[in-house]
This record gives structure tokens, sequence and C-alpha cells, in this order.
């Protein structure tokens, strides 16, 4: 099965939590924070939305950091994936 977003709607898959600090650290699961960076899996044809046109600036396969209390969550395959506004992504992460 496969997410298809609408409008101006991305789907993200959050990058692995790290589990030690870098000073060595091992984190407990509930110490750990969920990460802001997320690799894009698909995104929506942009168009208008709320009568302004919206052009797409990320593809899937991006790297992006996004608002940490942004989106909405959702489980499909055993995969967890966060959908959000493109508005809510905060930048690209270029490598």
């Amino acid at each position: 099965m496969k997410l298809a977003p609408l409008f101006d709607k991305v789907v993200l898959k959050q990058l692995v939590a790290e589990e030690t600090t870098k000073s060595g650290i091992v984190l407990p699961g509930a110490a750990k924070e969920k990460p802001q960076q997320a690799e894009v899996i698909a995104v929506g044809p942009g168009g208008v939305v709320d009568g302004k046109e919206v052009t797409m600036q990320v593809k899937a396969g991006d790297l992006v950091i996004y608002s940490k209390y942004s989106g909405t969550e959702v489980e499909l395959d055993d995969e967890k994936y966060v959908i959000v506004k493109q508005s809510d992504i905060l930048a690209v992460v270029e490598q």
C-alpha cells in the first residue's frame, strides 16, 4: 500500500532517534527525543490551497527538518510516517 498526499501535504519518515549521547551515555526509551529530521517519502501535487498558489519545494528522497509539534502520525504496513504541510518543513538538509 502506498500513501499519496493531497494538495500541499508531504509524507515523511522519521530518522532513527539517537540511542546514546555524544559522551556515550545510553538513553532509556522515555528519554529519547522525537527526531525532527526525516526523509521525504511522497509529495502532494501542490495547487491552490486557501486561495494561494502553492508550488512544492521538496521532492521524494530529500532529507528535511520539520517543526517539532507538527503533522499527523500514521502507521501503514508496520511503518510509521508523519504527514505535514509543506509550510511545516523548516529546511532541506543538503549533503
